[in-house]
């Protein structure tokens, strides 16, 4: 499995080799990020059956996953992960080059009519499946929330 954080600023990407990488200031970190905001030891990214896990090592300035300030998260395919002010996406897949920085920043022009006809043709392929059900549902995947099992707790007034 190859697994990179592509830096959003549209640095080059940068290949998680090890099974277990420290990220930090600190210079015996594996991948040192030299800024003030970043910790001396701000964070480990663990990476295993497929899997790219992430520890924050109680950095000051925080680890995010998708904005969400964690201690610990499983990283899934683009997440946007935020160490300090470092932004990334994370890759994660086969041992092939992700898409150059950007690409994805593009609009697709769509034609109304052939995503209608493509709606109309998935419905009764799934309809004649599923005994004639006529929902407004989109056919395909279900969607999977990224489940962030460790997170800190929202600021505001306890409750």
């Amino acid at each position: 499995m190859r697994a990179q954080l592509v830096p959003l600023d549209g640095g080059p990407p940068i290949d998680i080799t090890k099974d277990l990488v420290v990220i930090g200031r600190k210079e015996d970190c594996d991948l040192r990020l030299e800024h003030k905001s970043v910790s001396k030891m701000h964070c480990v990214l663990v990476k295993t059956d497929g899997l790219l896990l992430l520890r924050d090592l109680g950095s000051t300035n925080g680890t995010r996953v998708n904005g969400t300030r964690v201690r610990r998260a499983a990283l899934l395919p683009n997440d946007q992960l935020s160490i300090a002010h470092y932004k990334f996406r994370v890759y994660l897949g086969p041992d092939q080059a992700p898409a150059p920085a950007g690409a994805h920043e593009h609009t697709q022009h769509l034609d109304a009519r052939e995503v209608a006809e493509l709606l109309r043709e998935a419905r009764a392929r799934t309809g004649a499946a599923s005994g004639g059900d006529d929902s407004d549902e989109v056919p395909g995947e279900p969607l999977q929330r990224n489940q962030l099992p460790d997170v800190y707790p929202e600021d505001g007034p306890p409750s």
